[in-house]
């Protein structure tokens, strides 16, 4: 995901709501916020990464009720993209 914050306060609230998504599906975080450099194309100020055991469990939280809402949430305080990709 890379993401603009532009309340941070209530970005704050998005952090602890997506938790209990991630908890949920035993996702892990690999990269969260942390120094990057855009070497060619547009950047945002925030890049997250996370995994999950397979491609529709990635689905699976992103769909759910607790992602959702704090969904909801993001998109009052912040400009995001979020591409959920099989990987190896």
């Amino acid at each position: 995901m890379r993401i603009d914050v532009h309340d941070p306060e209530t970005y704050k609230g998005y952090i602890t709501a997506d938790a209990l998504a991630v908890r949920k599906y035993q996702g892990w975080f690999l990269v969260r916020g942390g120094r990057h450099e855009a070497v060619y194309g547009p950047a945002r100020s925030r890049n997250v990464v996370l995994a999950f055991k397979d491609y529709e469990t990635a689905l699976a939280a992103y769909r759910s009720p607790e992602y959702q809402a704090a969904l909801a949430i993001r998109q009052k305080a912040a400009v995001a993209e979020a591409i959920i990709i099989q990987g190896l």
